[in-house]
C-alpha cells in the first residue's frame, strides 16, 4: 500500500481530500495534518511515501516546508494540491521538487489521475531497476510515467483503469518485441478480454501500433507494441 499523508489547513477539505485517497486502490491515507509543524511531526513519525499538500498553511507556505523537508533529508514525494495558480508558485513548485501540481477545485477523477499516475511511475522506477543505473531509454520512461498515465487517463472510456494502462504500457515496454492480446494478458495478470479490450482502445487513440503476423492458419495473429512518443 502507498501511504499517503493529507495536508490541508481546511479540515474539511482535508476530509473530502482524504475520502477520496481512500477510494483509489492501492493508496491508503496514513494520516492529516493542517499546519505544516503536524504534517512535519507526522513525518517524524513513521512511514510516509506521499504527501499531498496544500500551499497555504497557516505556520508556513507548503512550498517552505517541501524545502526543509529536503534539507532534513526526508525523500518523502509531494503531489501539490492547492488553489495557489500564480506562475511563479508553480515553477518553484517544480525547483523544490514536486511530483505535480493539482489546482482547486478539483473532483475525484482529477485527484485520482494524479494518485495513479504517481503509482505508474513507482511501478516503472521498479521496473527499471530501482537504484540502479538506466540507461536512456529508461530514464525516458520514469519522466514519461506521469505524462503517459495522465494522457491516457483523459481518453480513456468509463469503465476504465489508467493503472492498468500503465501496467500494460510496461509490460509491452519491457518485452523488446510486439506481443499479441494473449502475452499481454499473462504478463501482466489480467484476463485475456481484459488485455484486449484494453489494447483495442489504445490503439485506436495511437498509444499502440498493432502489426499482424500470419502464421500456418492462414489466420493472421494481432501483435502489440507501445507506440514511441507516448
Amino acid at each position: 500500500m502507498i501511504e499517503v499523508l493529507v495536508v490541508d489547513d481546511d479540515f474539511h477539505v482535508a476530509e473530502i481530500n482524504a475520502a477520496y485517497v481512500a477510494q483509489v486502490p492501492g493508496f491508503r491515507v496514513a494520516g492529516r495534518a493542517h499546519t505544516a509543524a503536524q504534517a512535519l511531526a507526522v513525518l517524524e513519525r513513521g512511514r510516509i511515501d506521499l504527501v499531498l499538500l496544500d500551499h497555504y498553511l497557516p505556520d508556513e507556505t507548503g512550498l517552505a516546508l517541501v524545502r526543509r523537508l529536503r534539507q532534513l533529508g526526508h525523500r518523502t514525494d509531494v503531489i501539490m494540491v492547492t488553489a495557489a495558480r500564480d506562475v511563479a508558485t508553480v515553477q518553484e513548485a517544480m525547483r523544490s521538487g514536486a511530483l505535480q501540481y493539482l489546482v482547486k477545485p478539483f473532483g475525484f477523477s482529477g485527484l485520482r489521475a494524479k494518485l495513479e499516475g504517481y503509482a505508474a511511475l513507482r511501478r516503472t522506477v521498479a521496473g527499471v531497476g530501482g537504484r540502479g543505473e538506466a540507461g536512456q531509454e529508461q530514464v525516458d520512461r520514469i519522466f514519461g510515467a506521469f505524462r503517459a498515465a495522465d494522457s491516457a487517463h483523459a481518453e480513456l472510456p468509463k469503465g476504465h483503469s489508467a493503472a492498468t494502462v500503465a501496467l500494460i504500457r510496461q509490460v509491452l515496454d519491457g518485452a523488446g518485441h510486439p506481443l499479441s492480446a494473449h502475452e499481454v494478458a499473462a504478463r501482466a495478470g489480467v484476463s485475456r478480454s481484459t488485455a484486449q479490450r484494453y489494447l483495442k482502445h489504445l490503439e485506436r487513440s495511437g498509444h499502440v501500433t498493432l502489426t499482424l503476423k500470419y502464421g500456418d492458419t492462414g489466420r493472421p495473429e494481432h501483435r502489440y507494441r507501445w507506440a514511441r512518443g507516448h
